[in-house]
């Protein structure tokens, strides 16, 4: 029996049991609360959080390989551990470039991937010369741990961002430049598509999606969604051309923009299974968690097809600070026709904090059929 270490607890890892049990799959996971979701399902836990790389060292003796479910961790201490023979998947060179975001937009606009216009910012510069270029409003983004819209402001006007890059934050780190300044693509839609690569190099692509965000928080996704045959294509060529570069062994999260003009812009990357995946649980022959177990195993990928028409997923946020475990509004939208849902068994709810999702299959492809689902159980989840 395969033993798979994962660092991080959260429901990423969680939603990985059933994929494990069938695969025949231990997990063993390292995660910092005995409340973390995947303490649940996993078969030994080491306490500790991601970036202790002396915790992941006893994770590396109790499994076979070890893979991620998030990426805060520190991939220098990691490094040690690789030389020493620990298997990560994917390899840690193919993290390398991607959890600096300006290292992320350097390394996909090198491989010739569209990406918005984006510099760096340095305490030290004139900044008004290089932002006429990009013009206002602009995006500025943390360089490192910014998720679910946390470290990415909109800023629009050039006071909005002196205030922002205040003296005191800039200097907190001196010579080193912590934000990153881009381009805002006034898009008409965001995408995503979920991509797998094996051992061997063999790629699959899961259907490209719709997401939609409320206050940078993913809200709900639409499978598949409705664009053009060649943009489909060009999104699972990036895909292609990504995970290919990187040699990655795993599953990746790849987040677009699709442009009022047709153009296709890659938004950021997440080297791990995904938000905009999640239908594939309920919706997909082979779900996103079982995909990344087959590629870290060593296993043949899986058929990533959908089984139905199309699908919705709708994220159920926290709306307020609580302990409740809201059984009733569950088991409301559970009636729904055709209708899984997924509670991560968080203990704490709080605004914007993702305590689970619900997925609802569709006999047809109706982008309008879908919003009107979503809608159904948003007006159940969420109080008037």
């Amino acid at each position: 029996m395969k033993r798979v270490g994962v660092i991080g607890g959260g429901q990423l890892a969680w939603m990985m049991a059933d994929a494990a049990r069938k695969l025949e799959v231990e997990l063993i996971v390292q995660t910092p609360s005995e409340g973390d979701p995947a303490v649940s399902i996993a078969q030994e836990v080491v306490f500790a959080p991601v970036d202790d790389a002396n915790a992941t060292e006893i994770l590396a003796k109790k499994c076979d390989v070890i893979t991620f479910e998030n990426e805060f961790v520190n991939l220098d201490a990691l490094s040690v551990l690789a030389e020493q023979g620990v298997c990560f998947r994917p390899r840690l060179e193919a993290l390398t470039p991607l959890l600096d975001k300006y290292h992320q937009r350097r390394y996909l606009s090198d491989l010739g991937l569209p990406v918005p216009r984006f510099f760096a910012v340095e305490q030290t510069e004139n900044l008004k010369s290089k932002i006429e270029y990009l013009g206002f409003p602009v995006v500025l983004k943390s360089r490192r741990h910014g998720y679910d819209g946390q470290g990415t402001f909109i800023i629009p006007d050039f006071a909005a961002l002196e205030k922002k890059l205040s003296y005191e934050t800039i200097t907190k780190t001196p010579n080193q430049s912590i934000f990153l300044l881009e381009e805002f693509v006034p898009f008409e839609r965001e995408l995503a598509i979920i991509a797998a690569r094996s051992v061997d190099g063999e790629i699959v692509t899961y259907p490209v999606v719709e997401t939609q965000q409320e206050q940078q928080v993913c809200r709900r996704v639409i499978a598949p969604a409705e664009i053009s045959p060649n943009q489909v294509a060009e999104i699972e060529a990036i895909a292609h051309t990504l995970l290919n570069s990187l040699q990655v062994v795993g599953v990746f999260g790849i987040e677009l923009f699709l442009a009022a003009d047709g153009k296709v812009l890659v938004n950021e990357i997440a080297p791990r299974t995904h938000n905009s995946g999640h239908f594939s649980l309920d919706a997909c022959e082979t779900s996103q968690f079982e995909q990344q177990l087959r590629a870290v195993c060593g296993l043949p990928l899986g058929n990533p097809g959908l089984q139905c028409a199309a699908a919705v997923m709708v994220n159920l946020l926290g709306y307020e600070n609580s302990h409740s475990d809201y059984q009733s509004q569950r088991q409301q939208i559970a009636e729904i026709p055709q209708a899984y849902v997924h509670w991560y068994g968080k203990t704490e709810s709080r605004l914007g904090r993702k305590l689970g999702h619900v997925t609802v299959l569709l006999d047809n492809q109706n982008r309008e059929m879908a919003m009107a689902v979503a809608q159904t159980i948003e007006s159940i989840w969420y109080p008037s």
